[in-house]
């Protein structure tokens, strides 16, 4: 030991990278941010200003928080860390909409072995910027170093929102009925859900993340680390369209299409899924094919490439397609929701997840 002690630094903590992290980022968040944020970037707390929700009857808040898994491996392998942020916060702000709730604001935790601060930049840059698409302000943030927990090069990322709804509008399986029609909305690759399985059938091959892969027209890595699709604004104007009818949503992410669909389906309710209503994009073909997953753990791992399903009424699918037609989203119709009796005997049903016990679903015929 030196005469003159142990410092923070010694121990691996480097608070001036911390604060040039911030400088390099904080114009990027500045964008999410409207009037209705108070103060600026590096507080103890964001302040954003509820005043504009003084006429709601009963205004509910709505809240959730998650991470990206694994898919962080990806990034850092290949030393890209700007597009990590739309795994974020679709992953966070996609699961408000759902109940109708409009995301508000956001805050992130990013916890690494070593700050970089170019590297903790790109992040938060990618956040920023995904927040700017599902129009949320991001109003703050905790960067951690964490020496001897990670590697210098090691992170994960987490973030939280919270969003407003009227109560006598929010949607769920209160509002879905017999006949409703099941529209699917693509998803731009795996999102960011069944990386570990992914990851590992990767290794199982033998791949490498520069390969690249003829059917996928371009590497291995670049389609790994595709973005996930931040459906909010979409969501949100599909759901204010009165021609649409929507009644409910639904965010399909870890478990699948079927079981995220059974958890917001009412007791007493089968949807019947259509596999045939669209082709399976290449990448799952990939991962079906290199690692010989059976059919049943790829659709209860991966998206299979519908990453938010809405539940309407079936005078109003035709709207729906074509509103989000209008907003750039591919969408087709998926199936139908009928009347379920609990105790018949019907094979391979799925119901919910997460301990949700409502309605079940059944997936028939064979992708195209």
């Amino acid at each position: 030991m030196t005469s003159e002690g142990l410092t923070y630094a010694a121990a691996g903590v480097d608070t001036e990278a911390g604060d040039k992290a911030v400088e390099l980022m904080k114009d990027a968040v500045r964008r999410t941010q409207g009037p209705q944020v108070l103060g600026g970037v590096g507080g103890f707390a964001g302040l954003y200003d509820m005043s504009a929700f003084r006429e709601y009857r009963k205004p509910l808040l709505a809240t959730s928080t998650d991470g990206v898994g694994t898919k962080v491996a990806i990034a850092q392998a290949l030393d890209k860390h700007d597009t990590i942020g739309f795994d974020l916060v679709g992953m966070v702000v996609d699961d408000i909409v759902v109940v109708g709730a409009k995301p508000l604001f956001m805050t992130d935790y990013i916890a690494t072995g070593k700050v970089v601060p170019e590297r903790v930049a790109d992040i938060v840059r990618g956040i920023a910027q995904a927040c700017e698409v599902a129009e949320t302000a991001l109003v703050g943030g905790e960067t951690a170093e964490h020496p001897g927990l990670l590697a210098p090069d090691e992170y994960d990322v987490a973030g939280a929102a919270t969003g407003i709804v009227e109560a006598d509008d929010v949607l769920g399986p209160d509002r879905v009925r017999e006949g409703d029609v099941l529209i699917a909305m693509a998803s731009s690759g795996l999102h960011s859900n069944g990386y570990s399985l992914v990851r590992a059938v990767v290794r199982h091959a033998g791949w490498e993340l520069d390969r690249h892969v003829e059917d996928l027209g371009r590497t291995l890595g670049e389609e790994l680390l595709e973005p996930t699709r931040v459906y909010a604004s979409d969501v949100l104007a599909l759901a204010a369209d009165d021609a649409a009818r929507v009644h409910a949503f639904t965010h399909v992410t870890g478990g699948g299409l079927a079981a995220n669909l059974a958890r917001v389906l009412p007791g007493g309710t089968l949807a019947t899924v259509d596999r045939a209503s669209w082709e399976l994009p290449p990448v799952f073909r990939m991962v079906r094919e290199l690692g010989g997953v059976p059919r049943g753990d790829l659709e209860n791992t991966l998206n299979l490439g519908v990453g938010m399903v809405a539940v309407v009424d079936p005078e109003g699918a035709d709207a729906a397609l074509s509103r989000l037609a209008g907003l750039g989203v591919p969408a087709w119709e998926l199936g139908r929701v009928e009347a379920h009796d609990p105790t018949e005997q019907i094979e391979n049903l799925v119901g919910g997840t997460k301990g949700v016990q409502g309605g079940a679903v059944r997936l028939v015929n064979d992708y195209r």
